[in-house]
């Protein structure tokens, strides 16, 4: 993801996502302060960047295994998680940051509790 000058780069199996804001209202109609708000220990949010994926520890070559020649995995396993997805979270595994005054967290794909996939959604250029 370009920020300014600079790309931003996550590393692993690290998401950032940007928050969605949540109701102020409770179904019943009652308001809820912000500090409640922030403090759910579910939230919701859109993917804007994806880390690499978990490392693969990489296997030692034997010449008694010449079949391995031409196998490459790769040093990383993909996540499922892609860059749109509006995903559930939990709060507690959320590390909260402040790219140029854009408000965001970063979540190990552990957290994540449901995606939502939109095949139509188009990543915002900056």
């Amino acid at each position: 993801m370009k920020v300014g000058k600079k790309q931003l780069v996550l590393v692993n199996d690290r998401v950032l996502i940007k928050l969605e804001k949540p109701d102020e209202r409770t179904h019943a109609g009652l308001y809820l302060p912000q500090t409640a708000l922030e403090k759910a220990p579910v939230q919701t949010g859109r993917v804007v960047a994806v880390g690499p994926g978990l490392p693969i520890p990489t296997v030692e070559r034997s010449d008694d295994e010449p079949w391995r020649e031409n196998a490459t995995t790769g040093n990383f396993m993909p996540l499922q998680t892609q860059l749109g997805d509006v995903v559930l979270f939990l709060r507690e595994h959320a590390v909260d940051v402040k790219i140029e005054s854009e408000d965001y967290v970063v979540v190990p794909q552990s957290a994540l509790l449901v995606l939502l996939r939109d095949d139509e959604w188009v990543e915002p250029t900056r």
